[in-house]
Formats: C-alpha cells, structure tokens, sequence
C-alpha cells in the first residue's frame, strides 16, 4: 500500500537530504553526538514527518501549516550545516 506522501516529489527529495546528512553528521567529532549531530537528525528528519503527516487526510491550511513546519525544520537543519562549518 502506497501513502499519498510517497508520491509527492517534495517528501522524496527530503528523503534524499537526510540520508546525504547522516553521512555527513558520522564525520562530525565525537564530542558532538549528543549535541550538533542530534540536533542536525532531528532537524532533517522533521523535515520529511512533516510532509507526510500534512499530507493524510488533512485540509489545505492543515497541509500549508505542516509544509510551513517542514520549512523551519529545513532552515534549521542548514543552520547546523552552517554552524558544523564554523
């Protein structure tokens, strides 16, 4: 059974990102598992939940708040991009 979400080009491309980040979080130090990497997996991973879980069963402002929530959860998935950077 396939869900509505799996279809969406938008879910597969967050999917893409957070396996593109997991890699990239495995060669962050040790130090920083339970803080930087933590938040960078959280992060990425809202980014998809939230796609899909907009996307069941739900009115279009439903499925704009939860896109709007995917979008922060992006942002801050960049920001600890950026601060993993620095």
């Amino acid at each position: 059974m396939k869900f509505k979400f799996e279809k969406l080009i938008i879910w597969q491309k967050a999917m893409d990102f957070g396996e593109e980040l997991y890699k990239i979080t495995k060669k962050f130090p040790k130090r920083e598992m339970y803080n930087l990497t933590s938040q960078t997996s959280r992060a990425v991973d809202s980014i998809a939940l939230n796609i899909s879980e907009g996307s069941i069963g739900q009115t279009n402002p439903e499925f704009k708040r939860f896109m709007g929530y995917a979008i922060r959860s992006l942002s801050e998935a960049v920001t600890c991009l950026h601060k993993a950077k620095r």
